[in-house]
């Protein structure tokens, strides 16, 4: 990564435009995240969205994806969990009909249409989740017998829904815009942008908890005392150190590659000759990089939304409570109302799914943006040949079967890493009897690596294309 071509690459006028209209973008973004939902006193949802967030899984992946837009009761409330929801349902059904999976192959054109019927899905979609959300925040805030000044009408839940549907509409809209300016993928920057802004809450908490003295300050080798709380200093530098360990081995599973020598055919036209080159293809350990973890926790999400849904209907109902409790993810926030006897084998019930669907996933997503047939007949109209290896179908079958070796092993890192909150939270209940609660983020920092290194590579690639005649 050449940081002084990217800073160099900003004397460019159409380098620069690029960045500022993604910087600006995602101003609007956060600005919008802010605006709240003409409905009732909003005080009084954000009271009911803030409970719903610690008993649902659901609402702690919508509050991570549209960056506190949850939380703050705002017309990003649904967020960008409708489109997620529509890519997989119209990827899923075009590789199950060959004649959609025909036109997802037909260049530029077929892909459009395939990404405009993913855009049309997304707005049923987000009907659905936000009259079925709205409904649910309303029935908790009368269950808490928390007095609602105006008590809203039709014309309310209709304005209601339309500003939430089009909040999500304009974040669909806004991902695409970045994804144009080619700098990175539109949706994974506004979901990057999410965590990263919620960094700030968590590091004044944390600042706060540190600096507390109240039960005493830390001694330095009996020489004098440092103002910070000794037990939360000591977590905190261990916490430091496991970061630090963690991200090293992200960006080392994010970098890691397999490389394919391939030649090109010697060809000779009267006295000149051509080809007779070598140049690579590198296949990544973890080609679909965190698209599977999204996909996961969003598909895994929804069980849990339909239980909250139907213990709203009816509370005494026994489906609706079962889905709940198999379908959150074990938390410090839940544990002692999911777990008061301790550990049982029902709390190994969700990373044991969550594992299998990012492991499947990753396969899923692989198969669809690494097209080993495509590539081998490229390679064949290119007069280009894997050394050992026959150009056409065998040429697909052999790339068919790296990327699946590398598939076997990236999937499972994969699906470890996601796992690690869990682990970390099984152990602190082995220790202290309760978990720390790093589910989320885990997650968001596997989130946050991998798209920051993603959008690097993106945007250092475009730096060199834009300074190439500075280096001629």
């Amino acid at each position: 990564m050449n940081f002084k071509t990217i800073f160099k690459s900003f004397k460019n006028k159409d380098m620069l435009k690029r960045m500022l209209i993604v910087i600006g973008l995602l101003i609007m973004y956060r600005f919008l995240a802010h605006v709240p939902v003409p409905l009732g006193e909003p005080q009084t949802f954000q009271e009911a969205v803030q409970n719903f967030i610690t008993r649902s899984d659901f609402g702690n992946f919508l509050n991570l994806i549209s960056g506190g837009g949850l939380t703050a009761f705002s017309i990003l409330l649904v967020g960008l969990s409708p489109y997620i929801t529509s890519s997989i349902v119209v990827q899923l059904i075009t590789k199950a009909i060959p004649r959609l999976e025909e036109l997802s192959q037909d260049g530029e054109t077929g892909r459009r249409k395939i990404n405009q019927w993913t855009r049309v899905l997304t707005i049923p979609l987000a009907i659905i989740q936000s009259v079925a959300y709205i409904f649910i925040l309303y029935q908790s805030v009368i269950a808490s017998n928390t007095t609602i000044a105006t008590a809203p009408t039709t014309a309310d839940w209709l304005l209601s829904v339309t500003s939430m549907v089009a909040g999500s509409v304009i974040l669909m809209w806004f991902g695409e815009l970045i994804t144009e300016q080619g700098i990175g993928n539109g949706i994974s920057v506004i979901i990057f942008t999410s965590i990263i802004s919620q960094l700030p809450t968590t590091l004044a908490s944390l600042g706060a908890s540190l600096f507390d003295t109240s039960e005493g300050s830390l001694s330095l080798f009996g020489w004098f005392n440092l103002p910070v709380n000794p037990t939360i200093f000591w977590i905190v530098f261990g916490f430091a150190i496991a970061l630090l360990i963690v991200i090293y081995f992200l960006v080392k599973l994010n970098e890691a590659q397999r490389v394919i020598t391939i030649n090109y055919a010697k060809r000779v036209h009267g006295n000149s000759a051509y080809g007779g080159i070598k140049s690579i293809l590198p296949l990544k350990l973890i080609a679909a990089g965190v698209v599977p973890v999204i996909f996961a926790t969003a598909f895994l999400s929804l069980p849990a939304l339909l239980g909250q849904f139907i213990t709203t209907i009816s509370p005494d109902n026994s489906f609706g409570s079962t889905l709940i409790t198999l379908f959150t993810a074990p938390n410090a926030n839940n544990f002692q109302q999911y777990y008061p006897t301790g550990i049982t084998p029902q709390w190994f019930f969700y990373p044991a799914v969550y594992f299998i669907l990012v492991v499947l996933f990753t396969y899923f997503y692989t198969s669809i943006i690494f097209n080993t047939k495509e590539i081998a007949d490229n390679l064949q109209k290119q007069g280009a040949f894997i050394e050992g290896v026959r150009p056409g179908l065998q040429t697909a079958n052999h790339l068919g079967k790296t990327i699946t070796r590398l598939n076997l092993f990236g999937a499972l890192s994969l699906g470890l890493i996601a796992m690690l909150p869990f682990l970390t939270d099984y152990i602190f209940i082995i220790i202290s009897g309760a978990p720390i609660g790093l589910s989320i983020s885990g997650t968001g920092l596997l989130i946050v690596v991998t798209v920051a290194l993603e959008n690097l590579r993106q945007l250092n690639s475009r730096a060199l294309m834009v300074t190439y005649d500075e280096y001629k």
